[in-house]
């Protein structure tokens, strides 16, 4: 399936299984996850899954690969192993918690240096394209990347990245070069952290004054606004209601003149 909006799941913990099941219900049918137990419950979204009934080939699911300096002490490989193996035994593991045979999509889980990729990232990569290439992971992304970064794994990679997924910023152009890259090249954008790094976005009266016009909540039109630029959109909202209101944007559509001056508020 492709995917229009994704419920992400960090920083839920054991709260997990019981907000993936209220998106579920809500109709969410993409999920992303990462096998970090620091940051993600990736077994508890295998839990919700398990229950809500909804058929595999109904649903997007994306996971992802964390180099060991992401991790604390629970760790799903061998720390002494080699990269190559520590993304077999974390998909492996993946694969248990999810209770799947296969993703939808498999994410590098940030490069190893803040510029450039190191040797671990390409080594890792390769791994990753192994897994690919089984049919265990329909596609490959990356996270947390700059600019220069996407260039490279492009230019690297024998599979290239599907997916790029990246905290949005209103104050840097919304990810622009990173956007336009991947509109190039024919790669999914992914903006997480829509609503909590742009308050003054969502509270700008602007914002504010085009919400009222179409009868919509402000978050509604940040959502509808990242949509109508190319981003595919993660919420990770704890609210029901605010699930509900996220799936809404899909369905707003916002004039040109709207979306330029969404577009200008830094």
């Amino acid at each position: 399936m492709k995917p229009r909006i994704i419920y992400g799941t960090a920083w839920k913990e054991l709260e997990t299984e019981r907000l993936v099941g209220l998106a579920l219900r809500a109709g969410y049918r993409a999920i992303d996850t990462a096998n970090q137990r620091r940051h993600y419950h990736e077994a508890g979204v295998g839990a919700a899954l398990k229950s809500a009934g909804v058929k595999r080939e109904d649903l997007f699911l994306q996971t992802k690969f964390t180099d060991i300096a992401g991790q604390d002490h629970r760790l799903p490989y061998d720390p002494d192993a080699e990269v190559e193996t520590q993304v077999k035994q974390s998909f492996a593991s993946s694969l248990e918690h999810l209770g799947t045979s296969y993703v939808d999509s498999y994410v590098l889980h940030g490069p190893t240096t803040r510029r450039g990729l190191a040797e671990r990232d390409r080594r890792t990569w390769r791994a990753m394209e192994e897994i690919a290439q089984s049919g265990q992971a329909k596609a490959l992304g990356a996270s947390n990347v700059a600019f220069d970064q996407v260039e490279e794994l492009w230019r690297f990679a024998k599979i290239r990245p599907a997916f790029i997924q990246n905290r949005c910023f209103a104050r840097y152009g919304w990810d622009g070069g990173v956007r336009a890259f991947c509109r190039a090249n024919g790669i999914v954008y992914q903006g997480f952290s829509l609503l909590t790094a742009n308050p003054q976005v969502v509270l700008n009266p602007e914002v504010g004054r085009i919400a009222e016009a179409h009868g919509r909540t402000p978050a509604q039109v940040v959502f509808a606004f990242s949509i109508a630029i190319g981003i595919l959109p993660l919420t990770g909202t704890t609210d029901e209601q605010h699930m509900k209101d996220d799936l809404g944007a899909l369905s707003l559509e916002l004039t040109p003149a709207e979306i330029e001056a969404i577009g200008k508020i830094a």
